[in-house]
């Protein structure tokens, strides 16, 4: 080649990445022994040894955290839920107070994010905000525990996930939000909010929804779920479909704060008044929900505590300690949308 060899010219002929190979020679358990004999076998031929200094330094922490955001549909530029962006003050207070700065970013939709962050030494961990489509998302988190990636997510803890999600009591949640519209004496409550697996959060709080209708004897009419993203477009195009469906109904259980704004947009358009005709309820408690007219009765998620647990976990990982997934309580917060 003319020049000294370099682990990139080892991933090239192995056709794997660059972190792969670092990770190879280092004897790190993630690469497969197959993986590792090839990469060990062009190594040598191409009479390529291992910096140990450099390999030492590039072993010692950045005392740096990568928080990365999904790409959201916001009415700004933003493209971030601003329901993530309240959480951000006490994600940075709380890095801090440990010692670690933040560098904030996109999650890009590639196969390797995490060569940008901890293979590249960027920061020693990740944490993951939002996700999309849960169901094409999973096989990328798969892959970061595959890869030995120091990260932790916000979502909704389920069973036999990969990595360590952090979450609210969604279902709790959902029940809570839909017993207090029972008990104001509404019957025929509309879920809008995909329910499924796609989305888990969502999935979580129709199953609360649920619960709370069936132990008031009350039926789940299929017609009066609506899959909706969490933005206000999608809200508002879900009432819309709600309206031209013409089954009846008397109140909206939003599964997010977007969902319901776009929802009372949509309600006012078609001359119906909240709360008087459709009693409304969202989730997320997001700082627009007291703003609204009139101001929206919703679910609140602690972000403060929820900022605060997944700095303390993701530094728990990354010190070798234990650590579970846990979900934060919920609390309802009754305004004028629903009574």
């Amino acid at each position: 080649m003319g020049r000294r060899p370099t682990s990139f010219d080892i991933a090239q002929l192995a056709g794997v990445s660059q972190p792969t190979v670092s990770r190879a020679l280092s004897g790190n358990p993630a690469v497969s022994e197959q993986t590792r004999r090839r990469i060990q076998a062009i190594a040598a031929q191409l009479n390529y040894s291992v910096d140990k200094n450099a390999s030492s330094l590039r072993r010692q922490q950045a005392n740096t955290l990568a928080l990365l955001f999904f790409e959201d549909p916001t009415p700004d530029d933003s493209m971030i839920n601003p329901f993530f962006l309240a959480m951000l003050g006490s994600i940075t207070r709380t890095a801090s107070r440990a010692g670690f700065d933040l560098l904030i970013s996109f999650q890009q939709l590639s196969s390797d994010w995490h060569v940008d962050y901890q293979d590249s030494h960027k920061a020693d961990g990740i944490i993951l905000l939002g996700y999309g489509d849960y169901e094409d998302y999973r096989a990328r988190l798969t892959h970061l525990v595959e890869q030995g990636t120091h990260f932790v997510r916000w979502g909704s803890p389920m069973a036999n996930e990969p990595g360590i999600t952090l979450g609210s009591e969604n279902r709790s949640g959902g029940y809570a939000a839909t017993r207090h519209l029972i008990e104001n004496g509404r019957k025929r409550i509309a879920f809008i909010g995909i329910a499924s697996s796609h989305a888990p959060e969502f999935e979580d709080r129709w199953r609360g929804y649920r619960d709370a209708l069936a132990e008031a004897g009350l039926e789940a009419d299929p017609a009066l779920q609506h899959d909706a993203v969490t933005s206000e477009e999608a809200g508002h195009e879900a009432v819309l479909s709600l309206l031209a469906g013409g089954t009846p109904f008397d109140a909206i259980f939003a599964a997010s704060d977007l969902i319901a704004i776009g929802a009372m947009r949509a309600l006012g358009e078609a001359g119906l008044s909240v709360p008087a005709d459709i009693a409304l309820v969202g989730f997320d408690d997001i700082p627009a929900a007291s703003f609204t007219n009139p101001p929206l009765t919703t679910v609140s998620q602690d972000v403060k505590a929820a900022g605060e647990a997944l700095v303390d976990t993701l530094l728990r990982k990354i010190r070798g300690q234990a650590v579970e997934p846990y979900m934060l309580p919920t609390q309802l917060i009754v305004r004028g949308s629903s009574s």
